[in-house]
């Protein structure tokens, strides 16, 4: 197709839609449109997908405030450039939950490039991601689209609590920190048809020894040319935290949302040191107590890797035990479900402050339902003031600071930095 005459477009919401809600009829999607269906009636919004019967059922089972019309549907598939041509020429920002990312997420982000339309996902696709930076950053930055990927679960908290802590120690003491580590301290949640099939998915590619360098490398999602630094391999066993102080666990997620952090890091040109490491891990507790859960869970995530490695036995986990696309937890599972995040920052060894990130809700489906509306409410709405510049970007650095107070304005994920 041929390409725009003009350069970056105006972000005056002149568009007709200021949201369009890519796989509104998915679990997640329905999650989505849940939360968009209580932002300002003047926010105009649009659902979109494949299915016009289940998306017109999405439609009709929202609960509008009186008088809010309902949100027009949108027709198109993954695969069809046309039609997702003509949903990101007319949309501020295009927000979609269809993965896995790396089979049908390729040609929406190229539609939105082109038409300089900004855009959010919930990917946790390493590989998928380092495709969209080596295939349309640079383009990108020439047409003003914002690409953001991650803006849930992974990487929200991971990205905006260290952007907060380090903020927080310059504003107080001049200094960033030098090392921080995540330590996820405790999470009750379920999981989805859809985050399963993105895994599978991923170990599925990992067969190709070129996608298992990237998965396996810590700075993969950095510029070219940036792709170096002190961290190594994530925690793959149980071990004694001396900076923690505890007993320590893998956790899953570090694998996407180390290298979003360190991508944030090297685009905003590396203001925390060329020395700046970062890591992230489960914290178990003290003691022998605290060693026996770091000891089970890493087994037992040892053994789930492992069994869906091996594809007799990740059939018959599809078919007995995992969820199918479309399923997920029920309601009353995502309220009770929390989450509750550390960031703990240290300059010469020493701890220096820590940003506490709490979620009220199910994290990977009621609290990431509310991160990825909130990212689209925030391109949309704030684009114009936002300083970023187009390209594959992240939440920090596409909208940084100005999200976080979004999120904590809502409630449901917040933030809060503490020095000393």
């Amino acid at each position: 197709m041929s390409r725009p005459a003009h350069a970056i477009r105006p972000r005056d919401r002149s568009r007709p839609w200021d949201i369009v809600l890519y796989g509104a009829s998915g679990f997640t999607g329905r999650l989505t449109a849940e939360v968009m269906a209580g932002f300002e009636p003047d926010v105009r919004w649009a659902i979109a997908g494949r299915n016009r019967p289940k998306l017109e059922q999405v439609r009709a089972e929202l609960d509008l405030p009186p008088g809010v019309s309902r949100p027009e549907v949108l027709i198109a598939d993954s695969t069809d450039r046309g039609a997702l041509d003509l949903i990101a020429r007319d949309a501020s920002v295009v927000c979609t939950t269809v993965g896995p990312y790396a089979k049908y997420g390729t040609e929406l982000v190229a539609a939105c490039v082109e038409h300089g339309t900004d855009y959010c996902d919930l990917t946790g696709e390493t590989q998928f991601i380092r495709r969209m930076v080596d295939q349309w950053h640079d383009r990108a930055v020439e047409t003003g689209a914002r690409i953001v990927h991650c803006c849930g679960f992974d990487s929200i908290p991971s990205d905006l609590g260290l952007l907060a802590l380090q903020r927080a120690l310059v504003d107080a003491t001049g200094e960033p920190a030098d090392h921080v580590v995540y330590a996820l301290k405790s999470a009750r949640g379920g999981a989805s048809g859809g985050t399963i099939a993105s895994m599978l998915n991923v170990l599925e590619e990992a067969r190709d020894p070129a996608v298992r360098r990237i998965l396996g490398h810590p700075y993969a999602l950095n510029p070219e040319g940036d792709r170096r630094g002190p961290d190594g391999s994530d925690l793959m066993t149980a071990r004694y935290d001396r900076d923690l102080k505890q007993w320590t666990a893998p956790f899953v997620m570090a694998a996407i949302n180390t290298r979003v952090v360190r991508r944030s890091h090297s685009l905003m040109g590396r203001p925390w040191g060329e020395d700046f490491r970062y890591r992230e891990v489960s914290a178990m507790g003290t003691g022998a107590k605290g060693a026996t859960r770091a000891y089970s869970m890493a087994a037992g995530l040892g053994a789930f890797i492992g069994a869906t490695a091996v594809k007799p036995l990740r059939a018959l986990l599809e078919k007995t035990v995992l969820p199918s696309p479309g399923e997920g937890p029920d309601q009353a599972a995502r309220e009770k479900g929390r989450f509750a995040v550390d960031l703990v920052g240290f300059r010469g060894g020493a701890e220096v402050g820590r940003a506490k990130v709490r979620g009220s809700m199910d994290p990977g489906y009621g609290a990431t339902s509310f991160m990825l509306a909130e990212s689209a409410r925030c391109l949309a709405l704030d684009g114009a003031t936002l300083t970023s510049p187009g390209g594959v970007l992240t939440p920090a650095v596409a909208m940084g600071a100005r999200l976080t107070q979004r999120l904590n304005d809502v409630g449901v994920v917040t933030f809060e930095a503490q020095v000393g």
